[in-house]
Formats: C-alpha cells, structure tokens, sequence
C-alpha cells in the first residue's frame, strides 16, 4: 500500500498527464527574439517543450552570432511559413572592416587583415550607394542552402567548395547609422534571400580592406514590425504563472503570415471554383504574381496566383481553418 502522503502528489501528477494528453493543436505564430549564442532550431525545440505543441517550425533561420526576430509558426501556420520566407526582413548589423573571415563573420577563423583607409563620410556613402538596390548575390559556403542534399556549411566544414548560383536580391534600404574607427552599423532592409554575411564583405571589397559581421540583429519580418517578440526568459516566466492558456494569448493569428500579398477580393463562389482547381480571368487589371484571396467580408480565404494572363489560379485555400 503506498504512504497516503504520495497521493495528493501521485493525483496532480495524473491531473497534469490528463491536461498534456487531451490538448487540443496548437495554430498561430509566435515571434522569438532569439539571443546571440543559440541555434535557430534550438530556440526552436525550446519553445515547442514550452508550448506543448506537436507541430512547429521557424521561418528564415537565423546563425547563432545573430539576434531578434524568428517567427515560429505552430499547427497548420506551419502551411504559410513560405510566405514569412518570401517577405521583406529589416536588419541591423555591425561591419569590422579590415578583416576578412571563413564563414564572413567573427566566429569564423580570420584569413586575412588589412589597414583600413581613412575615408570621407562623403567617399563611404558613395560605396554604400552601389548597394543600393537590385544586387547579385553568390551565397557563402557557410549557409544552409543544399548541394545534392547536403548543407553547405557541411561541405565548407570538410574543407569542400562547390559552385553555388547567383541569385539576385534588392537592398530596399541601406543606411549608416553610426561610425567609429573601424566599426561601421548598418541598418539593412533587403529582399528575401539576401545574406547580410555576403552583403558586408562585398562592402569590404570595394573598400579595399575587407569586412567580415560582428554582430547581427534582425528587427523585424514583413508586417511583424508593430507586433510585439517574447525572450525566452519571458515565454517561461509567462508560463510558470499563467500557464498554458497565458502562452496560447501571445500567438498571432495564422493568416498574419500573409499580410505582406496584395489583396484580391473574390466572391464565395469564385473562392468554390479555385477550391475545385479551376481557374479564371479576373475582370480587373491585377499585377501578376501571389496575393491574398479575401471574401468580401474581409475574412481571408486563400492565397492565389495571378498568371501573366490575368487569369487567377489557387495555391492555398484556408477558409474555414
């Protein structure tokens, strides 16, 4: 027989198994504000325990010297995670000039240093114009992007270079907030793609003395620049004294993860014709490209494409989620 002692602990313990094993999923987006020193996936698992969610992924990872904004999309957010990928992000970083790293930033091993110039604000400024813009891009070995299925900063770890492709990205806004010795801060807004890393020793270069990133912030994804991020420190706290339902209060509404698409209003049978697969010619003129399918509502419907024709094609469907 057991001490009768043990049975008020034994009974919250049953209690909290209960409430674990009949939750209902999880859906929506949360913003991490992920500190320097922890991985993207790390975070990642952290919050998962956190919330006790079954299904979770980050969008647009982010290196462990790296701090700020990972949004983390629960349930079936997880569908829209693309379109947090495909959006605009908003960056502050620190350029050292005169050195130039293995992986482009300072946790790399350093492989050369050169004297830094000295310059007019005036010179700097019409450098930092050439960034401005349309740019093409060779992303950095040390990146996760794949060759034949494998990451290629696994490849650059085994001492591995492979050939990667161009691909061309816009810097929407590129300014020098401060400057002190060798140090330069850069407040960066930049397509998707974009690899700051890249961006700052192309800088180096045409300065002539090379640059590598020492720190790295990023403030804000797409339409998430009003909405409020969470510190892991906070998320527990959060939880230690409101629970469950005080972390579930902090997510974002999944369809926020498209408020970044034009808007196209549609009727409900227009919505039934792209939900069966089929497409048809919009009757206005609409840029071609994705956008945000809406009932005339304004609840959300959908994402669809619109083809070099007008004619709208569905990609996602998420009404009544």
């Amino acid at each position: 027989m057991k001490p009768l002692n043990a049975l008020p602990m034994m009974n919250q313990m049953n209690q909290k198994n209960e409430r674990v094993s009949t939750q209902l999923p999880i859906h929506g987006i949360l913003l991490v504000d992920k500190p320097t020193g922890k991985t993207s996936n790390g975070v990642l698992q952290q919050v998962k325990r956190l919330f006790q969610a079954q299904k979770a992924g980050h969008t647009g990872s982010l290196d462990p010297l790296a701090s700020g904004m990972l949004p983390i999309c629960f349930g079936k957010a997880t569908k829209f995670a693309q379109y947090l990928l495909d959006s605009d992000k908003h960056y502050i970083t620190e350029a050292t000039l005169g050195i130039t790293t293995s992986t482009g930033d300072l946790e790399g091993e350093i492989l050369q240093e050169r004297p830094v110039a000295k310059m007019t604000e005036a010179a700097l400024e019409c450098v930092l114009d050439k960034f401005r813009g349309p740019l093409v891009q060779v992303p950095p070995m040390y990146s996760a992007l794949k060759h034949q299925g494998k990451p290629l900063y696994q490849l650059a770890r085994q001492g591995v270079e492979v050939d990667r492709k161009k691909r061309e990205v816009f810097i929407h806004q590129l300014t020098l907030l401060e400057r002190r010795e060798n140090k330069l801060l850069l407040e960066v807004v930049c397509s998707k793609g974009t690899y700051i890393r890249t961006l700052v020793e192309d800088i180096g270069k045409s300065l002539l003395c090379g640059a590598t990133v020492s720190a790295l912030h990023r403030k804000n994804v797409a339409t998430f620049s009003q909405c409020p991020m969470y510190s892991l420190e906070a998320l527990e706290k959060i939880q230690k004294e409101q629970g469950q339902k005080g972390l579930d209060e902090l997510l974002l509404p999944m369809t926020h993860a498209l408020h970044c698409l034009p808007s196209l209003v549609i009727t409900r049978t227009e919505g039934s014709y792209l939900q069966q697969g089929r497409s048809f010619k919009l009757q206005q003129a609409i840029p071609q490209g994705l956008v945000r399918l809406l009932l005339p509502t304004g609840q959300a419907m959908g994402v669809g494409e619109v083809d070099e024709k007008g004619k709208i094609h569905c990609m996602q469907m998420f009404h009544g989620l």
